[in-house]
Parts: structure tokens; C-alpha cells; sequence
């Protein structure tokens, strides 16, 4: 029982997700004024993972699309919205998740992502789907569908 605890207790914590990679910029001390180079998938899914694992929040509202959800899939499935992941990050800027990650590129397009980001902590692993779609020229994270074993 107490690991079943622990486990949504972890859970919920990395339940919202985002990441940061700026080509060469740093995290400043106002995230909303900061802009994150997102002109190819790579270097946006690169930004999602920071965000989601290490608290970097430097230009995590530019990240999501204005249609964001997040679907998280535990015993009780819950849905969150663009507004409750951004504040769910800005709350966790700087705490680094103690996990293994790694990314796939499941399918890619001009226009088009799907890449899996695995995180293997201690006792459970959190996977996630996340869709990003060029807009305008600047990569943005969809939607996030994630899981947990």
C-alpha cells in the first residue's frame, strides 16, 4: 500500500509536463518575457523534456499550443488543460526529477511529430506521447498522453 502511495504521490508531481533547450540561452528571471528557440521539432521536444525534468520554465508558454491537453492515464484517468500545465511547471521551476530519460521520434513530418519521452525513476516509469506541430514556423507541443508501469 505504501508503494502504491509513493507511486501516485510521484506521479502526480510530474503529472504536468514541459521542457526547455534555447539554443544558447539561459533561464532569465522573468520565463514570461523569455523567448526559446523553436524553429525545428528537435529543439522543441528538446525544451519539452528540460521543462518536464529539470524545471527549466524559461518560455514555457510559448511551448504549448492554445488547444494543449494533457491526458494522464492512472487508475483514475484525468485531462489537463494548457492553463494547469503552465502553472504546474511555473510552480516547479528548478526542482530536477531524479530519472532516466529518453526520447523517440515515432513518426515525423515537415509539419507533423510524434516522439515518446520514457522517464525511469526508481520503482516506476512514466511514459509519455507527446504530438508537436510546426505553427507558423515555430514548433509547439500539442498534446501529452502519459502513463505510468
Amino acid at each position: 500500500m505504501n508503494t502504491i502511495a509513493k507511486t501516485f504521490a510521484a506521479a502526480a508531481l510530474i503529472a504536468v509536463s514541459t521542457f526547455s533547450m534555447a539554443a544558447g540561452k539561459s533561464e532569465v528571471s522573468n520565463p514570461k518575457k523569455a523567448v526559446v528557440n523553436l524553429s525545428t521539432a528537435d529543439l522543441a521536444i528538446d525544451h519539452y523534456v528540460a521543462v518536464m525534468t529539470e524545471g527549466q520554465s524559461a518560455g514555457v508558454e510559448q511551448l504549448f499550443t492554445a488547444d494543449f491537453s494533457q491526458k494522464v492515464q492512472a487508475s483514475e484517468d484525468k485531462t489537463n488543460s494548457r492553463s494547469e500545465v503552465i502553472s504546474f511547471l511555473k510552480k516547479q521551476k528548478g526542482e530536477q526529477l531524479n530519472c532516466k530519460t529518453s526520447t523517440t521520434i515515432v513518426q515525423e513530418s515537415g509539419d507533423y511529430m510524434l516522439a515518446k519521452v520514457t522517464m525511469q525513476f526508481e520503482g516506476f516509469t512514466k511514459t509519455d506521447l507527446v504530438t508537436l506541430l510546426n505553427d507558423g514556423g515555430s514548433w509547439k507541443v500539442s498534446q501529452s498522453i502519459n502513463s505510468y508501469k
